[in-house]
């Protein structure tokens, strides 16, 4: 429970009046909402808080979602790739029940083979074919145990092409854009094995106020990064992390098929390259196309919705406007929404 969670609207949920419509236990197999970690409780905040116990000051990026939360680790944040397969395969099977269009993944993976052959990645092809967009941290591999930067550190799913890979960066505190930073820690790519050109892109990821559990873990373990609410109480928690970048998409893309439901996770990809910021002093294979710009995404999004013949696209000077297609940048045009991918 966290009252960031609660509904603004009439609709009733299983669960008390938390925007959860379902609840999974692949670890413990409980049939009631917990987590006994605190880490996708911070995460589903990012997607979703309201901002509640803070005035609306810490809300999410898409404060109205309704959430599915499918729990794949334990206490101690540890889990198996079995768990996290058999969760994908109950998106697959339930997308329509629960109206699911995007999965959050703020899981990693050691890569041990290609991505045409991991089942992890395969089992998030089959969700993406579904035309659910899946959004993967890319790894908190940015440094080598000697604090050198280190390349090839993308972690599993998010090294396969039809996953949307997200890597981290500052906000540096302030709300000006102007001087953002790469998040140092965030894993660059290329991929191990295949080579893929990753991240897509970058969102921030450091310094993250979002929901805290008392009695979870890291309620124990990082009591000095805990937050006040302003209606009192330890409700927040400050943690650092492409985990914590990877929802911010996830939320983008949340409000990008609220202005355009008819957005397919390819679209969805292209269109957050094509609006991102390119900042100059990264590579490509730090930043990807840029960072994010969740208006402009949603902006362009809204525009194929509804745009009429001759309409002028609402171009801004600081998108990328290029897009990076597998292991190439393709830029100097315009991305057409019928166009094969």
């Amino acid at each position: 429970w966290h009252d960031d969670l609660t509904s603004n609207s009439s609709r009733l949920y299983p669960y008390g009046n938390q925007r959860v419509a379902k609840f999974v236990d692949f670890v413990n197999g409980r049939a009631l909402p917990y987590d006994d970690n605190g880490h996708g409780s911070h995460v589903a905040g990012i997607i979703g808080g309201n901002g509640y116990d803070s005035r609306g000051e810490k809300a999410g990026i898409a404060p109205d979602v309704t959430l599915i939360s499918l729990k794949v680790l334990d206490a101690n944040g540890a889990g198996t790739i079995g768990n996290i397969i058999a969760a994908l395969n109950w998106v697959a099977a339930n997308a329509r029940t629960y109206n699911i269009k995007v999965v959050n993944m703020s899981v990693g993976a050691a890569i041990h083979e290609s991505y045409w052959t991991d089942p992890l990645t395969l089992a998030a092809k089959a969700v993406t074919d579904r035309g659910i967009t899946v959004v993967a941290a890319a790894g908190n591999l940015g440094k080598n145990a000697a604090g050198e930067k280190q390349y090839g550190g993308i972690t599993a799913p998010g090294n396969a092409p039809w996953v949307l890979t997200v890597g981290a960066s500052s906000t540096m505190g302030t709300l000006t854009r102007n001087d953002d930073t790469l998040g140092s820690y965030s894993s660059r790519g290329p991929t191990y094995k295949d080579f893929l050109a990753k991240p897509d892109l970058v969102a921030p990821g450091t310094g993250t106020i979002s929901l805290s559990v008392p009695g979870s873990t890291f309620y124990a373990t990082k009591a000095p990064y805990l937050v006040n609410g302003q209606r009192g109480g330890k409700v927040y928690l400050s943690l650092t992390g492409t985990s914590m970048a990877a929802p911010v998409v996830a939320g983008t893309a949340a409000l990008m098929l609220q202005a355009n439901p008819s957005l397919t996770p390819n679209l969805i990809k292209a269109l957050l390259q094509y609006t991102a910021q390119v900042y100059p002093g990264y590579k490509p294979l730090e930043q990807g196309a840029g960072f994010l710009n969740t208006l402009g995404a949603v902006r362009l999004a809204k525009f194929y919705a509804n745009h009429r013949v001759g309409e002028r696209m609402p171009v801004q000077s600081v998108w990328s406007r290029h897009i990076i297609w597998g292991n190439h940048m393709l830029h100097g045009g315009y991305i057409n929404p019928r166009g094969n991918a």
